[in-house]
């Protein structure tokens, strides 16, 4: 695993992003993103995690977070491993997930090629997690951040975008903050 992206510092706040093996789009239906967040807010309630910003893409997920609780990477580590049998169980259940047994053996081939898996993986091994020294940093994840709808054509406004805290920057209420 890489040394490069490694959360070194609990007492700092970080831009975390993590992805969906070989980058499915597997959040493009409202239901699975809205696993995510429940289990974002439980990790809010439970374990301590400071969520100052967050995006949901089809693939993948950013967050820029502190903890006041548990270590965050823990706190990671847990949210990936229960979100995957909570999505994995969604997704087969589905009735109308037109995509379910390819995406199902595209997740169940991920866990073959990885030792750290008995048969199924549904998010990728590492996470990209990168310390925020300092305010122009933090102001570029966050422009970042809550930008990656309007430049992938989700929505034309980031405030539009409704799994995102973009709504909160503005004014509106959002899901989590």
């Amino acid at each position: 695993m890489s040394v490069k992206y490694k959360i070194r510092d609990q007492t700092k706040l970080y831009f975390i992003s993590f992805a969906v093996v070989y980058w499915l789009d597997v959040f493009i239906r409202n239901e699975y993103k809205d696993i995510l967040v429940d289990n974002l807010k439980y990790c809010q309630e439970k374990k301590g995690l400071e969520i100052y910003a967050w995006c949901i893409m089809t693939s993948h997920i950013h967050l820029i977070i502190g903890s006041s609780g548990e270590k965050m990477e823990d706190i990671i580590r847990d949210f990936k491993g229960f979100t995957s049998k909570c999505l994995k169980k969604a997704i087969a259940e589905n009735p109308v997930e037109s995509r379910k047994e390819w995406l199902l053996w595209m997740m169940q081939r991920a866990g073959s090629k990885n030792s750290n898996n008995e048969s199924f993986q549904f998010w990728q091994q590492d996470n990209h997690a990168i310390e925020l020294w300092d305010n122009y940093m933090m102001e570029q994840k966050l422009d970042y951040l809550h930008n990656n709808p309007v430049i992938s054509g989700i929505v034309d406004e980031p405030m539009h975008y409704l799994y995102s805290s973009a709504r909160d920057y503005s004014g509106f209420k959002g899901q989590l903050i």
